[in-house]
């Protein structure tokens, strides 16, 4: 009946059933298990950018418009999430210190230029908040606190675990928005004490905070949205996992040319 429809002999369907695949169909079939593995192995967060850089430092040679096809085929995608909250800032206060970032050449090494920033995570027992340090020159977060509350303790954790793990020398620049958790004097003693010299964002400008704007993006679209946390026992666990076991050693970067921050520090 079919082939009385399709206008071909029976015989000629049989024979089509039984022609091995093509090369080429082989080769996209052994192409999508590497992919399948990447894209597992990512959380399911890499794209076909990430998944084509991943592949080619593997040694495996194949073209990114070809992972994309692949990756419908599949059905598969990378966890991208439009995430957008309102950020009131505190436009009046404290606004002693400019924005210094403005103007730096980029940082050639590890210690010149640190960013931070806190942004909120809601879980099943109230709202969180996680502070974040991440060197400017690698993208490496190498600072972070989280607590249920939004105070200047909260900042300082994070600054403190990051010079602890770095020791940098005095002269260091640190940049972030003029939220009070910054501008408060505990803080701002904390930087003092070590040297380190204020940078802050100007009034109602964001994007003067972009990188750390960009991996709050990805850690929410890549690890946390879709999720649910009963708490902020839970919540650090996650958060543990994604700084350390996969952003830190592992995820693609692609402001520094498709590599991990700790690969990058490795080979400068």
């Amino acid at each position: 009946m079919m082939c009385e429809q399709y206008q071909v002999s029976r015989s000629g369907f049989y024979a089509w059933q039984r022609r091995p695949a093509s090369l080429r169909t082989q080769a996209d079939t052994a192409l999508c298990e590497h992919v399948r593995e990447v894209h597992q192995f990512s959380h399911e967060a890499y794209g076909s950018p990430r998944i084509h850089a991943a592949l080619k430092q593997q040694g495996i040679a194949c073209g990114r418009h070809r992972i994309a096809r692949l990756m419908r085929t599949m059905g598969i995608a990378g966890r991208a999430s439009r995430l957008y909250w309102s950020n009131a800032g505190n436009h009046a206060f404290f606004q002693r210190h400019g924005n210094e970032k403005l103007g730096m050449d980029e940082p050639c090494t590890v210690n010149k230029l640190w960013v931070g920033d806190v942004t909120f995570i809601k879980t099943g027992n109230g709202w969180h908040y996680l502070a974040v340090v991440m060197d400017m020159f690698s993208r490496r977060i190498i600072g972070w606190a989280l607590a249920n509350h939004r105070k200047a303790s909260l900042t300082c954790e994070a600054l403190k675990m990051a010079i602890s793990a770095r020791k940098p020398d005095a002269g260091l620049w640190f940049h972030s928005d003029r939220g009070i958790e910054y501008a408060a004097l505990e803080y701002q003693a904390l930087l003092m004490q070590y040297g380190i010299k204020p940078s802050m964002n100007r009034p109602r400008q964001c994007t003067d905070n972009a990188h750390m704007e960009s991996f709050f993006h990805s850690f929410k679209s890549e690890w946390i949205h879709g999720f649910r946390f009963k708490g902020g026992d839970d919540l650090k666990v996650a958060i543990k996992q994604y700084i350390e076991d996969f952003y830190n050693p592992v995820r693609l970067h692609s402001g520094i040319g498709y590599q991990s921050p700790m690969a990058l520090e490795a080979a400068g």
